[in-house]
C-alpha cells in the first residue's frame, strides 16, 4: 500500500528543455507561416470532396461506403456524419454545408433508433451530444433546437442508469426502454462528463451532470487498482466493481484518463478528485509503463495485463496520450509531463514515418531491454527486420482514418511552436491525398505498408469530426479555437472553456491499496490490442 497522500513527483525524468509557461496551454504569440494557408486550403478540399461523396449517396444516413456507393448506418441511422461534421464545417467556414446540416438536424427523432441496433451511450454522447452542443456554442448559441435535440437524446440515454447504478450500462435498447445488462469498460463509463455537464448548464437540469460525474467518481473511488490511479479496463455497472486487471491507455480505457483533466479544465471544479486522479495515473505510468525501445530509443507507454506482465504494445488509439499529457502538463505547470509527452509524441509519429505510405498502423509493438519475453508469439523474421530498421514493428496494419497521432501533433504545435509539427501535418495531408483518395471519396486502407492493397469501403464520421479538424487547425491561425479558450471532447468537438485556474489538483497523489488488488474474471469488450489475437511482444515487469 502506498502511504497516505504522496507528494507529486518533482524530479525531472527526462533531459529535454522545459517549455511550461504558467497560465497558458498554447505558446503565447504563436503564428503560422504564410505558407500554411495553402496547406489549410488543401485540408478544406479533402473535407469537401469527402463530404460531397457522402451527400451524393448517403445523406441522412450515418456514413458512406465510397467505393461501393452505398449508405451505412452503424450509429442508429440518425445521420452521424452530419452531426459529427457540423463543428468542423463551422470552423472551416463552410456555410452552405453547415446550414444544410442545421436543417437536417431539426428533423432527427432521437426517441427511437432507425435501425435494430442497441444504442451506445458512449458513442452517442461523444458524436451526437458533443456535436450538437459544440455546434450550438460555435454558432453563437443562436440555434436553441440543437440543445433541445441533445436533451431529447440524453433523456433516452439516461435509461442506462435505470437500476439506480452509479455506473451506466453501456448500451440501451430504445425499443424496450431497457439497458443491456453486461460488463462495460472505464472509457465507456468515464467519458460523459464534458457533454452531460454542459447539457446541464444549458437546460438548467443538473441531473445530467450528476449522472456523468457520479460514474467517474465511482471509478476513481475504487482504490484496489493494479497501480495507483490506473484502474483495470473492465467494470461491472451492476456492482461498480472492476472486471479484470488489464491496464492500458489504449482503447477501452483511453478517454477515461483523457476526461479527468479535461473536465477539471472545462468545469474549474473545486473537487480535486478529477485532476488528482489524472496526475496519479500519469505518475504511476511514468514509474511503471514508460518504456524505451532498444532500437531508436523510442519512448512509449506499455500495457499491463491480467497476469501482471508488461506488454510492449502500442496502438493508434493510445497515441492520444501525448496530446493529453501536453495539455495536462501545461495545466498543472509540470515540466516533467510536458517534456515526456513530446517524446511520446515523437514515438507515435515514428509509426507514420516508418512505413511505405507514411500513415500509421492500427496496432504496433516494441522490444525493450527490461525483462524477459513471456507468452504469446515472438515477432516473425519480417517483423524483426522491420523493427531493426524502424524501432517498432506492425501487428495490425490497417488504417481506418484514426485521428490520434495527428491530434497529438496538433497539441505539440500549439504548445511548442516547433515547425517540425507543421511539416509532419503536411506529410499526412500528402499521404492521404495519395493513398486514401478515390474518385468517389476518401477511404481507409488494409495495409499501411503496402500501397497496393484493398481499400476499406467506409468513410468514418470521425474523419470529418477529428482528422480533418485537427489538420485544419494545425495550419490555421492559432488564436482561432485556442487551447486556452476551448476544451475538445474525445470526438474533437470544441467546447467553450472558462479562464484557466493557476493550476489544477491538490499537488498530491491519491493512494491505492494495490497489495489488496483482487482479479475479478469476467467477459470484457474486445477493445484492447490484446483482444485482437495479435502476435505481441511481452515482457515481465
Amino acid at each position: 500500500m502506498r502511504g497516505a497522500y504522496l507528494k507529486l513527483f518533482a524530479i525531472c525524468l527526462v533531459s529535454a528543455p522545459a517549455v511550461v509557461q504558467a497560465g497558458y496551454v498554447q505558446l503565447p504569440g504563436l503564428e503560422v507561416p504564410s505558407s500554411a494557408a495553402a496547406d489549410r486550403d488543401s485540408v478544406v478540399r479533402i473535407f469537401s470532396q469527402s463530404y460531397n461523396a457522402y451527400r451524393s449517396v448517403a445523406f441522412g444516413h450515418d456514413e458512406v461506403a465510397p467505393v461501393s456507393q452505398k449508405p451505412l448506418d452503424p450509429r442508429n441511422g440518425w445521420g452521424a456524419t452530419i452531426v459529427d461534421a457540423m463543428s468542423t464545417m463551422y470552423i472551416m467556414n463552410l456555410t452552405d454545408f453547415f446550414e444544410e446540416a442545421l436543417n437536417f438536424t431539426q428533423t432527427i427523432d432521437f426517441t427511437e433508433s432507425k435501425t435494430s441496433d442497441t444504442v451506445s451511450i458512449f458513442e452517442s454522447t461523444i458524436r451526437y451530444l458533443g456535436g450538437l452542443i459544440s455546434a450550438y456554442e460555435l454558432s453563437g448559441k443562436q440555434y436553441p433546437f440543437l440543445i433541445d435535440k441533445a436533451k431529447q437524446l440524453a433523456d433516452r440515454l439516461s435509461l442506462g442508469w435505470s437500476g439506480g447504478n452509479a455506473i451506466p450500462f453501456g448500451f440501451v435498447d430504445f425499443s424496450t426502454n431497457q439497458p443491456i445488462i453486461q460488463t462495460s469498460n472505464i472509457a465507456e463509463a468515464g467519458t460523459l462528463t464534458l457533454e452531460w455537464s454542459r447539457l446541464s448548464e444549458y437546460t438548467g437540469n443538473d441531473t445530467y451532470r450528476k449522472l456523468a460525474e457520479g460514474s467517474v467518481l465511482k471509478i476513481a473511488s475504487n482504490v484496489t487498482y493494479p497501480y495507483p490511479g490506473l484502474p483495470g479496463q473492465g467494470i461491472d455497472p451492476a456492482t461498480g466493481n472492476p472486471v479484470g486487471g488489464y491496464v492500458t491507455w489504449g482503447g477501452g480505457s483511453d478517454s477515461y484518463f483523457e476526461y479527468l483533466i479535461k473536465y477539471a479544465q472545462l468545469s474549474n471544479t473545486n473537487n480535486n478528485v478529477f485532476a488528482d486522479s489524472w496526475l496519479t495515473a500519469v505518475d504511476s505510468s511514468i514509474k511503471t509503463l514508460v518504456k524505451t525501445s532498444t532500437i531508436g530509443n523510442h519512448v512509449y507507454l506499455a500495457d499491463f495485463d491480467d497476469q501482471r506482465r508488461i506488454r510492449h504494445v502500442g496502438s493508434h488509439l493510445a497515441c492520444f496520450y501525448a496530446g493529453n499529457w501536453l495539455l495536462g502538463g501545461k495545466l498543472t505547470n509540470n515540466d516533467t509531463i510536458v517534456n515526456l509527452a513530446l517524446q511520446l509524441n515523437d514515438a507515435c509519429w515514428n509509426t507514420y514515418a516508418g512505413d511505405a505510405t507514411k500513415i500509421g498502423p492500427e496496432v504496433f509493438a516494441y522490444i525493450s531491454s527490461d525483462g524477459n519475453f513471456t507468452g504469446g508469439s515472438n515477432p516473425s523474421g519480417d517483423q524483426l527486420a522491420f523493427y531493426q530498421e524502424h524501432g517498432y514493428y506492425i501487428t495490425d496494419a490497417v488504417y481506418i482514418q484514426r485521428p490520434e497521432v495527428l491530434e497529438s501533433n496538433f497539441y505539440a504545435w500549439r504548445v511548442t511552436g516547433d515547425p517540425v509539427y507543421l511539416q509532419r501535418a503536411q506529410s499526412a495531408v500528402a499521404s492521404f491525398q495519395t493513398f486514401l483518395s478515390t474518385p468517389t471519396g476518401f477511404t481507409g486502407i488494409d495495409d499501411v505498408n503496402n500501397p497496393r492493397v484493398e481499400r476499406i469501403d467506409d468513410t468514418e464520421s470521425f474523419w470529418f469530426a477529428e482528422v480533418l479538424k485537427y489538420l485544419y487547425l494545425t495550419f490555421d491561425d492559432p488564436s482561432h479555437i485556442s487551447l486556452d479558450d476551448y476544451v475538445f471532447n474525445t470526438e474533437a468537438h470544441p467546447l467553450l472553456a472558462p479562464k484557466a485556474e493557476s493550476t489544477y489538483g491538490s499537488g498530491q497523489l491519491i493512494p491505492s491499496t494495490t497489495n489488496k488488488f483482487v482479479l475479478r474474471p469476467g467477459p470484457l469488450p474486445a477493445v484492447s490490442p490484446l483482444s485482437l489475437g495479435l502476435n505481441l511482444n511481452l515482457g515481465l515487469l
